[in-house]
């Protein structure tokens, strides 16, 4: 194969090669890490890389390869930078954590290693995932790299960018708001958030709990639907994982391309609006729904009349819950400790730690998720978000008996260039406005490529969201909208 090739193939391409034994493990992690070395230094997607580590795993799993390769068998992937992995430094992207090993690794990093997967490094984000830019780290910036002048979105930049360039196969991110589809979007990937609950957070670096779920970025829906099949289902070791079994991945895309596979598409006329949405992605999620009619499905205009408090409901729990989470780093008992003369005493230690360790964006949303949790705000503020959040949540429910699944832009605005919005971070919020739904809801969404600005040439993503548990349905129908959009 021509040099680089095997990096731009997806899971299944490459376990049908392997399974043939057309080329070797080993052959599959040198590509992606010349892929590294040639584009890491401009993109910086990763802020930990193991290379000997994968090298020598690629080595290990040559000489005991079974008859039938399972899915993931020697398949190259990224861990975003907040999901633990025993022995290997994991930092959330930022300086408190600088030096943590954790001893254990997460559920879902000990499944793919049980499934013959292979971590070739750990991904950057926006520190503890607050962000949708990626230029929230203390390692700098990722670039996208579409065009690396523009972000590549977040939290989860590193793993969408490695994934888009070939430095990854496949990537693990984590979606608290959206932060597994909008960089999807931004960087022209697959990104799938499932059902909160059937992916265990064990081992995800808390932000928001009841928000915080585990996400793929694939190069496919099939590749998404590959890993949700081994790294899905229930886990004792979460207490919010629901017991509920994933099917196998064929079983869950089975039926896709027949002609009898008709839909019923529930269009917001809220996500549908010309003020604040993109023209451009205006158009091209309107081209879907009309090549989407022409295949049999139908589109049913809807109402969410909630979904326009859900910036402001998911910000103040999303910023009451990590300041919560957040209070155990203290300069203590793990990562960052600050020095100094002046440090005489505990409070200074742990004031002056936590000043000089965590970075702009996460002190303020401590700060402001502290004060609605505070006495006399309470009720005003995160009890009243949580009302909301249930009325945001029937919303959905009413428009689920008449619609199998919900379609819109993932975003409701393009990539924008690095530094152009840090000024403004409440319009960098509004970038989450389509995506926060699903997190406030807890239900499946999966954010597709749906082509590109015509004069910027930047992707644009499209967002189908579908019934609580029915991932496997969405996954399938993601899977023949693929088709429909020729990707």
């Amino acid at each position: 194969m021509k040099s680089m090739e095997l990096s731009q193939l997806t899971i299944h391409e490459l376990n049908h090669k392997l399974n043939r034994k057309e080329i070797s493990v080993s052959d599959v992690v040198r590509d992606v890490l010349k892929v590294i070395e040639r584009k890491e230094s401009e993109l910086n997607a990763y802020i930990s890389l193991f290379e000997e580590k994968a090298l020598e795993r690629a080595l290990e799993l040559e000489k005991h390869m079974p008859q039938t390769l399972p899915p993931l068998y020697g398949i190259p992937l990224g861990i975003k930078d907040n999901i633990v992995t025993k022995d290997m430094e994991t930092t959330c992207g930022s300086r408190i954590l600088l030096g943590y090993k954790p001893p254990y690794d997460a559920t879902a990093v000990r499944r793919i290693l049980d499934n013959g997967g292979i971590v070739i490094g750990k991904t950057n984000m926006d520190e503890f995932a607050m962000g949708s830019t990626g230029e929230y780290s203390y390692f700098g910036p990722t670039r996208n790299p579409v065009n690396t002048d523009y972000v590549p979105g977040g939290s989860s930049s590193g793993s969408a960018a490695a994934v888009a360039s070939g430095e990854a196969i496949a990537a693990l991110g984590s979606d608290t708001g959206g932060s597994v589809r909008l960089p999807a979007a931004f960087c022209g990937v697959v990104g799938f958030k499932p059902t909160y609950g059937t992916v265990s957070r064990y081992g995800l670096i808390a932000f928001a709990s009841s928000l915080d779920q585990i996400g793929f970025l694939t190069k496919d829906v099939t590749d998404a639907a590959i890993l949700y099949s081994v790294v899905g289902g229930f886990d004792p070791m979460d207490s919010t994982s629901w017991e509920y079994q994933v099917p196998d991945w064929r079983e869950m895309l089975s039926g896709f391309d027949k002609l009898d596979f008709r839909v019923r598409i529930g269009v917001p006329e809220e996500f549908m609006v010309e003020e604040g949405v993109a023209k451009s992605i205006l158009t091209r999620t309107e081209a879907f729904l009309k090549e989407a009619e022409k295949n049999g499905h139908k589109v049913v205009p809807v109402k969410l009349p909630h979904s326009r408090y859900a910036i402001e409901t998911y910000y103040l729990i999303a910023m009451s819950e990590a300041s919560s989470n957040l209070s155990r780093y203290d300069g203590v008992r793990y990562g960052y400790r600050a020095e100094g003369e002046e440090i005489t005493d505990l409070d200074t230690m742990y004031r002056k730690t936590r000043t000089e360790g965590f970075g702009i964006e996460v002190k303020r949303r401590i700060l402001v998720g502290t004060f609605a949790l505070s006495s006399g705000y309470y009720e005003a503020y995160y009890e009243t978000a949580t009302k909301v959040r249930r009325l945001i949540k029937m919303d959905f429910e009413e428009v689920f008996k008449e619609v199998d699944v919900i379609v819109g832009p993932t975003s409701p605005m393009l990539p924008f260039k690095l530094g152009e919005k840090l000024s403004d971070p409440i319009s960098i919020y509004l970038t989450d406005i389509f995506t926060v739904l699903a997190n406030l809801t807890g239900i499946p969404a999966i954010s597709l490529p749906n082509g590109v600005d015509s004069t910027l040439g930047l992707p644009i993503g499209l967002q189908v969201m579908g019934r609580p548990f029915d991932d496997p349905f969405l996954l399938k129908t993601a899977k023949n909208f693929e088709q429909i959009l020729g990707n």
